[in-house]
């Protein structure tokens, strides 16, 4: 099914290739800008990413101030925390550099300099929020797409999931991709990230909101990420693959913007939720089985994707074998690339399952984007797959 009516939203800005982080200045400038909020977290600080954009920031000789308390994979509760910080120190632009955590945590920030409403408000109303601070958006791993689409994901306790926090007053003003800042990513996550690019692309243009808008950036993200991941990650110096990489991120959060994730992302936020596991890592494990359950369903767009995607001599005759290929080959880059598979080893226990089943159902917002609907009993067996 294809929307009759469909949008797209996207940043005033985007920047990229060589030394792309020299616009910052310019940009800080140019908009007249007068205190800098830096967000980032400990570990890329450790990793030295950070200090390739705060040389950047001291260039524009303005005060600035860094926020990098927040944890991986953050509570709203942690994400609050951090903006009480943020605003009592009248800076009048966020500068965000790290992955999806620090983005999203950046978009909450420039939304919520009042005392009005805050962080948990918005995940029982998320359209009250309007942008109060303008964000340049620097993302430090090709995967998440935070720096394009108008989400915010944080981990709710009490309920055991992540909840996703959709305005488009959250959509930044600024973009900035250097390959520079994911030339040292550790293979793990430059893996995990990478996949769930992937999965926003293949799930982006299988979506019952799949449009012209979305179809057009989710395929060449799509293309860009299954040619280029396995190098992207395995060799430090293929900086090409890199930008490949970090362009189809991109893309693949424009496609979220202007249609939305399915099953995968769904089921997906149990496990982050409950278990802390990675979101990429979350995704990579249902990628196959959900890929799979669909493909029924899916047939014709799979084909299209393998068309677009398939590069090399071998010659497919008939759908079925065109998509049989193109979820075998995503197999392959998940195997290839060494993301764990298996929930057991995260201490998700089988009698877990029921818990896992509901909170995951519950995510209705992704699901009744699937083309092929899901039922708890499916949502079980794709979740008994991963549950070896």
């Amino acid at each position: 099914m294809s929307l009759d009516k469909y949008s797209l939203k996207m940043p005033k800005a985007v920047y990229s290739g060589k030394d792309s982080l020299n616009r910052i200045p310019g940009i800080i400038h140019a908009n007249g800008f007068t205190k800098i909020a830096a967000f980032t977290d400990k570990s890329l600080r450790k990793l030295g990413l950070f200090d390739l954009v705060e040389k950047r920031i001291e260039d524009t000789g303005l005060p600035y101030e860094i926020f990098d308390d927040l944890p991986a994979e953050p509570t709203y509760m942690a994400v609050q925390a951090v903006i009480d910080q943020f605003k009592t120190t009248g800076c009048d632009v966020i500068v965000a550099c790290g992955g999806g955590s620090v983005m999203d945590a950046a978009k909450l920030a420039s939304v919520l300099v009042t005392d009005e409403y805050g962080v948990k408000d918005l995940l029982d109303d998320p359209l009250q929020a309007r942008k109060c601070v303008p964000v340049i958006m620097i993302p430090t791993t090709a995967g998440t797409g935070a720096e394009c689409t108008p989400n915010a994901i944080v981990g709710v306790p009490e309920r055991e999931l992540k909840i996703g926090i959709v305005n488009d007053n959250l959509i930044a003003d600024f973009v900035i991709l250097d390959a520079e800042l994911i030339r040292n990513l550790p293979r793990s996550i430059a893996a995990a990230t990478g996949v769930d690019a992937l999965c926003h692309a293949i799930e982006c243009y299988t979506s019952n909101k799949s449009n012209p808008f979305s179809d057009m950036f989710a395929l060449e993200a799509f293309d860009l990420i299954m040619n280029s991941i396995e190098k992207a990650c395995d060799d430090p110096s293929a900086l090409n693959e890199k930008n490949r990489m970090q362009i189809a991120a991109f893309y693949a959060g424009a496609a979220i913007t202007a249609s939305g994730t399915t099953a995968v992302h769904a089921l997906s936020y149990p496990l982050g939720g409950k278990y802390h596991i990675a979101h990429g890592v979350s995704n990579a494990m249902l990628l196959i089985p959900v890929m799979k359950f669909n493909e029924p369903a899916c047939r014709e767009k799979f084909v299209e994707a393998w068309d677009r995607a398939y590069h090399g001599e071998e010659t497919l005759n008939t759908p079925e074998e065109k998509s049989q290929a193109l979820i075998a080959w995503m197999e392959r880059i998940v195997k290839h690339l060494e993301i764990p598979t298996d929930l057991k080893q995260f201490g998700v226990d089988p009698a877990d399952l029921d818990s896992l089943v509901e909170a995951g159902m519950s995510v209705q917002r992704l699901l009744v984007n699937n083309m092929r609907e899901v039922t708890p009993e499916d949502a079980r067996k794709i979740y008994q797959e991963v549950l070896k």
